[in-house]
C-alpha cells in the first residue's frame, strides 16, 4: 500500500469545509520517546505502594500497557464475583485496578518534562506549524505537551487555541481558571480523556496555570498528587467504562459531543485505533466526517499497521446507508510534528 505524505494528504483534504486532528500517544512519543512510550512508563513506575500481584499481572499478560492490565483486572473481578460473590479476591482485583490507575497518573507526572523550556523553540515551532493546519484539535493524551505548544507564542502573539477555561467571574484573582460551558462554542482544543492539569473540584472543572501563580505547572500537579488530589483522568480499562466516566462529567461529555458533531476531514495521528477507545471511533463511524486520514508509522505491512488499516476500513464499511466515509493513509513521519520525525 502506497502512503500519502502528510502534505499530500492536506492537499487532498482541501475540498473539505473543515479539518480536524485527533491525537494519540504517538504525538507525545514523537517528542520524548524516552518518557511517554508505554514501556518507559512501566520501567519508571514505582510499584512499591501497591500489591505485588498487580505488577505480576503485567508479566502474566506479557505487556507493559497499563490500560490493558487495568481492563484485565476489572474483567477478572467481575468474573470472580459472578462465581463466588463472597470471595475477597474480586475486591482485591478491583483495588489493584484502581491502584494501577493512580500509579499511571503519578508516573506520568513524576517523569514529565519539568517545564516548557525543556522543549526547544524549534520543536514548538514545528508543532505549532503542524497544528495550525486544523480547525479543531482533539487529544486523548493526558500530558502537558499539547497545551505547552499551543501556549508557546511570540511576545506580541496571542494563542490561536481556546481550551474553554476562563478566570472565575466571582474570584478574578484565583490561582486557577475554570471551564465555562456557556463559552465553549469558541473552544477549539479538547482534552477528550482529561489531562494532568485539569481537576474536577465537584462544583467546577479547574485548570492549573503558571500565569496565575508563578509556580511551575508540573510542580502544582505533583503537589496536588501528594495530597491525594487526582486530575480529571479517564484511564478505565474498557471503552464502555471510559464512556460511562465521560457521561458523568460535564466537561468530558461536552468534549464527546463536540467530537461527535464534526464534519469535513479528520486526521488521526499517533493512535492505534485500539478497542479501548471504541467510544470515540464509533463517533467517526456514526458521524458526518466525509474523509478520514490515518497516520501510519513504518512499514504499512507490519502487523500493527495492518491492524490499524483493518480497523479504519471497518469504520468506512459501517457507514452503510449514510454519508460515505473515505479512508486514506499517510506516512506519519512526514508530518514532522516536532521537527524530528524524519
Amino acid at each position: 500500500m502506497a502512503l500519502l505524505s502528510f502534505s499530500e494528504a492536506l492537499h487532498e483534504a482541501q475540498g473539505c469545509s473543515r479539518k480536524h486532528i485527533l491525537l494519540g500517544n504517538g504525538f507525545s512519543i514523537a517528542c520524548r520517546p524516552d518518557i511517554f512510550a508505554y514501556g518507559k512508563l512501566f520501567e519508571q513506575a514505582d510499584f512499591s505502594k501497591i500489591s505485588s500481584s498487580a505488577k505480576n499481572a503485567f508479566n502474566a499478560l506479557k505487556t507493559q500497557d497499563f490500560e490493558r492490565v487495568i481492563k484485565a483486572l476489572r474483567d477478572a473481578a467481575a468474573i470472580v464475583a459472578a462465581y463466588d460473590g463472597s470471595s475477597g479476591l474480586a475486591a482485591a482485583l478491583t483495588a489493584d485496578a484502581a491502584g494501577l490507575r493512580e500509579l499511571l497518573v503519578q508516573t506520568i507526572a513524576s517523569t514529565h518534562p519539568a517545564w516548557p523550556g525543556d522543549i526547544s523553540d524549534e520543536e514548538y515551532q514545528a508543532c505549532r506549524s503542524f497544528l495550525k493546519n486544523f480547525d479543531t484539535v482533539y487529544t486523548l493524551n493526558y500530558d502537558l505537551l499539547l497545551y505547552w505548544a499551543q501556549m508557546h507564542t511570540q511576545e506580541d502573539e496571542d494563542p490561536s487555541s481556546d481550551d474553554g477555561f476562563r478566570k472565575p467571574q466571582d474570584d478574578f484573582d484565583s490561582s486557577y481558571v475554570v471551564w465555562e460551558p456557556d463559552q465553549s462554542h469558541e473552544q477549539n482544543m479538547w482534552f477528550l480523556h482529561g489531562a494532568l492539569h485539569v481537576f474536577d473540584s465537584g462544583i467546577e472543572v479547574q485548570k492549573y496555570t503558571w500565569n496565575n501563580t508563578g509556580i511551575r505547572l508540573i510542580d502544582q500537579i505533583r503537589n496536588a498528587l501528594s495530597k491525594n488530589y487526582f486530575p480529571l483522568f479517564v484511564s478505565e480499562g474498557t471503552s464502555a467504562e471510559k464512556y460511562e466516566r465521560i457521561r458523568h462529567n460535564d466537561y468530558l461529555a461536552k468534549a464527546y459531543r463536540s467530537f461527535s458533531s464534526i464534519q469535513g476531514a479528520l486526521f488521526i495521528y499517533g493512535h492505534s485505533l485500539a478497542e479501548n477507545d471504541d467510544h470515540y471511533l464509533r463517533c467517526i463511524q456514526r458521524g458526518k466526517v466525509s474523509q478520514l486520514y490515518v497516520g501510519l508509522y513504518g512499514d504499512p505491512k507490519s502487523e500493527a499497521n495492518k491492524f490499524i488499516t483493518r480497523r479504519a476500513n471497518q469504520l468506512s464499511i459501517g457507514r452503510r446507508g449514510r454519508k460515505s466515509l473515505g479512508v486514506n493513509y499517510f506516512d506519519a513521519a512526514t508530518a514532522n510534528v516536532w521537527g524530528n520525525d524524519g
